[in-house]
């Protein structure tokens, strides 16, 4: 017999809930997102040589990031509030986009998914405003889960 899985969030009628995770193990949680903010490689070097009047872009981003990790829990509702040990950002300019890689870390009950998702989104949300007004036309796209390690469902890496 197949079981279907179940969602967390919702109760048995339905109704949205915040997941009890008080007898899960406090273990050591990490995750990893990546995401990208393709645009036009003039705008990339102005990126790169800092010429835009707001500042420099990639340090506003990281700041932005981590900034957003810490305050998930306010962003997306039921997330539980975390005591984040350690947030990192990375972004690489490349020919035509800017990479970001956000790694979310934890020692708690619950996983930190939605943190390094978050932090990537604002990441990538910050190098576009930073930009718009020499580019409109940048996408912000990928963002996406690559990797999860700890708690009861254990290791995850991406493989599509």
């Amino acid at each position: 017999m197949v079981t279907e899985p179940r969602l967390t969030h919702l109760d048995a009628e339905g109704k949205a809930r915040m997941v009890d995770v008080g007898d899960k193990d406090v273990t050591k949680r990490r995750a990893v997102a990546t995401g990208a903010v393709i645009m036009a490689p003039s705008t990339v070097d102005a990126v790169r040589t800092q010429s835009l009047k707001k500042g420099d872009v990639l340090a506003m981003a990281r700041i932005a990031g981590i900034q957003a990790a810490k305050r998930t829990s306010d962003l997306i509702p039921l997330c539980h509030p975390l005591m984040l040990s350690h947030v990192s950002i990375d972004l690489a300019l490349e020919s035509d986009r800017v990479a970001i890689r956000a790694v979310a870390e934890v020692v708690d009950r619950t996983g930190v998914e939605m943190e390094a998702l978050t932090a990537c989104s604002v990441a990538a949300l910050t190098v576009y405003d930073m930009c718009k007004a020499i580019d409109r036309d940048m996408i912000i796209t990928d963002l996406v889960l690559q990797e999860k390690s700890g708690g009861r469902s254990g290791e995850y890496r991406r493989t599509r």
